[in-house]
């Protein structure tokens, strides 16, 4: 049996990211042969992703991903269990080489998505890769969601904020594609990740949304006196305003643009200008906006408890 020394378990570790210990553990169970070790914690992983599939994923990171024609485009939330992986760059090129199968794929759902063959190892399914990462990097991780979008009349624009924390995708139909077209496009999706808007355009909220609006706002000044005594004429009046006020901050074309000079130019005059400027014809179609850990109640914990429990072999 060939002694495991200590410049192979920093090999092993460099190869895999697994931790120390555990790297020794392999080169002693496979006599210090480094491929079978490297099998040997894959496997190993493989089993004990289960043991941390229980544990809350809500950090990570959103990644994009686009064609070199700039026509098709993909958003990818990968989840960790904590901001440090998440910030780790074997975690990073994990997501990265997640969004471009992402990018690739025909499913349509998560679990057809799981299913299919990992791009980088034919051997694997994209879930068995998945697990196979969880073992090396020693968290749980999740790939909750992505999304593409293709646009062969005009162009997909990716913008990333906060390293990570939200990516947003732009969806634009122009007939001029050039770098004064594709900035404004980076400029609104930098806008989406700002305000965080709902639609695209008033067009899209529905006469159910209006109405629920409506029936709150009425509420409202129904249970304020002063407001209640006031003519129906007027409270109908003071409802569609502020429903108009409301559609104005959650419909993207509507909202003031964060970069107008002047404090009052809307996104869609922002679009118009720019469309001017170039002699093109330009419509913001939709967007997508993923921002990171959305949704998910995380789980509080004391990190000197978590490490005790670790040092402690829990």
């Amino acid at each position: 049996m060939a002694a495991v020394t200590a410049a192979m378990v920093k090999e092993l570790r460099e190869m895999t990211g697994a931790g120390m210990m555990d790297c020794k553990k392999a080169l002693a169970a496979t006599e210090g042969d480094m491929d079978k070790a490297v099998e040997f914690l894959r496997e190993k992983g493989l089993a004990g992703a289960a043991k941390k599939a229980g544990r809350i994923a809500a950090e990570g990171i959103v990644v994009t991903a686009l064609t070199e024609c700039g026509k098709k485009a993909v958003v990818v939330e990968v989840n960790a269990e904590t901001d440090f992986v998440a910030k780790n760059e074997k975690f990073q090129t994990y997501a990265a080489d997640v969004a471009a199968q992402a990018l690739n794929t025909t499913a349509t759902n998560m679990d057809e998505f799981m299913a299919e063959t990992w791009a980088k190892d034919t051997t694997l399914t994209v879930k068995e890769a998945l697990a196979s990462q969880i073992s090396i990097i020693g968290e749980n991780m999740n790939i909750r969601r992505f999304e593409q979008v293709v646009e062969e009349n005009g162009c997909v624009v990716s913008y990333i904020h906060g390293g990570g924390k939200i990516g947003v995708l732009i969806d634009v139909v122009t007939d001029v594609v050039n770098d004064a077209v594709k900035e404004m496009a980076k400029n609104v999706a930098m806008q989406v990740a700002a305000l965080r808007p709902q639609y695209t355009n008033n067009k899209e909220v529905s006469a159910e949304y209006i109405e629920h609006e409506k029936a709150i706002l009425m509420a409202q000044i129904m249970n304020d006196p002063k407001e209640a005594s006031k003519p129906e004429k007027v409270i109908q009046g003071m409802i569609a305003g502020r429903i108009n006020k409301q559609l104005k901050e959650i419909c993207l074309l509507d909202q003031v643009y964060v970069k107008a000079e002047d404090g009052k130019q809307t996104v869609a005059q922002y679009v118009a200008q720019v469309a001017k400027e170039n002699g093109a014809n330009i419509e913001i179609k939709k967007f997508v906006r993923f921002e990171t850990g959305e949704g998910i109640e995380k789980k509080e914990e004391n990190f000197a408890e978590e490490v005790a429990k670790q040092m402690a072999g829990k």
